[in-house]
């Protein structure tokens, strides 16, 4: 567990969720909340929220979607408390289930509408992180291809995948897709005319839609970064700052 000593309390979403993350180890950024904006979760749906560390995605979601029903699952036993204590301290009810979604705990053996994830996913190859936390959080100890084959099992019939991955995990995240369909893939640019780094991936459990790359999201306005400023564009500010959603890119 971490101390208390060792976490520092922050704001997402323009102080409407505040979290508590270790002041050193892996600490949400953008992905979790471009991952909850992405989910087409409705009120009254349940959400499992794979490697849900300290909750952010899952919390996310829920500012903007106050009575969906969520679950979580955490390998590491600290994220694991954290999220609990961050639900609870910003009134929201997130089941957190320690485990590993190689094992997935018997009480996770349902059906849910939606599974949403944000795996690892810098190379395990690369130099590691002296943070042991940090360094599982990013870098891939299983394959994309078994998150997305995990998450696909705890969906029912109909219901919809949504990650956020690095663009070269693609073609891994499409070779776990089995019985998904309908698969829409949404890059994440920083910037106009530049690469897309990231990218969400939304599937449906026997969907049968054509595979779609859509129109990136441009995250950053401008040519290059002006100044101490976050410089958002109007439609990444919309979601990163106002807990917007992104549901209208995979209509």
């Amino acid at each position: 567990m971490f101390d208390d000593a060792d976490l520092t309390d922050d704001k997402f979403l323009c102080g409407k969720l505040t979290l508590l993350q270790p002041a050193k180890g892996y600490r949400a950024a953008t992905d979790p909340v471009l991952l909850a904006a992405a989910c087409p979760a409705r009120a009254g749906e349940r959400v499992l929220d794979i490697g849900c560390g300290a909750g952010a995605a899952s919390l996310c979601l829920a500012v903007r979607v106050p009575a969906v029903r969520l679950w979580g699952l955490e390998v590491q036993a600290g994220y694991a408390d954290l999220a609990r204590r961050n639900a609870a301290r910003n009134g929201i009810e997130l089941q957190v289930h320690d485990g590993d979604l190689a094992q997935m705990p018997a009480a996770l053996r349902m059906d849910f509408d939606h599974v949403i994830m944000n795996p690892p996913y810098y190379p395990p190859t690369g130099t590691r992180s002296p943070v042991p936390e940090r360094a599982r959080a990013m870098q891939v100890d299983l394959p994309l291809s078994d998150w997305v084959q995990a998450g696909a099992r705890r969906l029912a019939p109909g219901g919809w995948l949504t990650l956020i991955c690095g663009a070269d995990g693609l073609p891994a995240v499409l070779a776990g897709a089995g019985k998904l369909g309908s698969i829409s893939v949404l890059p994440l640019a920083p910037r106009v005319d530049r690469a897309a780094p990231r990218i969400i991936v939304q599937a449906r459990k026997g969907g049968r839609g054509p595979f779609r790359l859509l129109a990136p999201l441009v995250l950053h306005a401008g040519p290059a970064h002006d100044g101490d400023r976050e410089n958002y564009t109007p439609e990444a500010s919309a979601v990163l700052r106002d807990g917007g959603e992104l549901l209208a890119r995979f209509r």
